[in-house]
């Protein structure tokens, strides 16, 4: 890491870590396919009850340097976190002010102000936001949009799965993607983005992989004493599981609400979700992943990959030619009508009764 680099990290108070991935073997065949690729965790920059615009500022600016470092340390893909310039306000269930953090994915000023970096260093940027959907009536969605190495939008995402859990009471501004499961085919490389909560449903992360993701960014903002035992091992699994690289991105900090609330775990009333652990890291098709942020500090982790690795893993392990798609693609059109009928064996000893299910028997 150049002292540049270091002196801005020092000046912006964000750490900086670099790490490299290499191939199993140099490729006689193909070429290497290196690229670098970064996530970067930041807490909010200002009480939450200053003006929206005020937030929002605040948030660039601390960003600003963040971008030119990875800039100067030649990211080429880089990825921010949920709903990057707001706090996430979705446990309050207050409609005022927060709503109006929401903002056009194609114009709106998180991306304005991304599109430039993207177009200076040539770095495709995952850019997630709480959109406003003016074509479709100004539905709120929780959005990440990717914008190309040109600083031009290429497209969007949103999120699949939303949380009733904790405090986490999302559906009350936006409910499940409508987008699918997109990848975006990039100069560098194929990125898809798995945003938050998606990263629990395992079928959530296949859908890239089939959809041909070499890196998954999975942008979240998750708290301690809820998911913080799962955070180290999800995005490992996934990364293993479906041969691709995983960048988890978890934001930083406490934010304290002016109005208390109450969440669906019978606590008592209180005004903040509790420390947002950071700890973003990259995680490899081999199993590997890097050394994680800290857990209370912005920063900003590089890893500079070679996605020969997820051809080398695939054959390998052969996960995809063993997966045996058909059979899953039997059961679950199955699974999903009101008449099926579990498969289950029951053991004639538990006599006649339901046994908790009943379903269809053999032997």
């Amino acid at each position: 890491i150049p002292a540049g680099v270091r002196q801005a990290s020092s000046v912006g108070q964000f750490e900086v870590q670099g790490y490299r991935v290499s191939a199993m073997t140099t490729p006689q065949t193909r070429p290497p396919r290196v690229i670098r690729v970064a996530a970067v965790q930041h807490s909010i920059a200002v009480p939450t009850t200053e003006p929206i615009r005020a937030q929002r500022e605040a948030i660039y600016a601390k960003l600003g340097p963040i971008l030119d470092a990875a800039g100067a340390l030649g990211v080429q893909v880089l990825g921010l976190q949920e709903c990057l310039a707001m706090p996430f306000a979705v446990c309050t269930r207050e409609k005022a002010p927060w709503c109006e953090f929401a903002e056009d994915a194609e114009n709106g000023p998180t991306v304005e102000f991304l599109k430039t970096h993207a177009a200076k260093y040539r770095m495709v940027i995952v850019a997630p936001i709480l959109e406003r959907d003016s074509v479709h009536g100004d539905v709120i969605w929780n959005t990440a949009v990717v914008i190309n190495h040109l600083g031009r939008v290429l497209g969007k995402t949103r999120k699949n799965h939303i949380p009733r859990v904790g405090d986490f009471n999302e559906s009350t501004y936006y409910l499940e993607g409508n987008l699918g499961h997109p990848v975006f085919e990039t100069i560098y490389g194929r990125v898809a983005v798995n945003i938050c909560f998606g990263r629990h449903h395992p079928l959530n992360w296949l859908a890239y992989a089939l959809n041909g993701a070499e890196v998954v960014f999975n942008p979240s903002a998750t708290v301690a004493g809820l998911s913080e035992p799962l955070w180290p091992v999800e995005a490992r699994n996934a990364a293993v599981a479906n041969s691709y690289f995983v960048v988890a991105i978890n934001r930083v900090g406490t934010e304290i609400f002016p109005n208390a609330f109450t969440s669906g775990d019978g606590k008592p009333a209180h005004h903040d979700f509790g420390p947002f652990y950071g700890s973003s890291y990259v995680a490899s098709p081999d199993g590997s992943r890097t050394p994680g942020l800290g857990c209370d500090r912005d920063g900003l982790l590089v890893a500079e990959i070679d996605l020969n690795l997820s051809q080398q893993v695939k054959d390998k392990w052969m996960f995809q030619g063993t997966a045996r798609y058909e059979v899953y693609a039997d059961l679950l059109p199955r699974y999903v009508r009101q008449d099926f009928v579990p498969q289950r064996v029951r053991d004639p000893e538990l006599g006649s009764g339901s046994g908790g299910g009943g379903g269809a028997s053999q032997g």
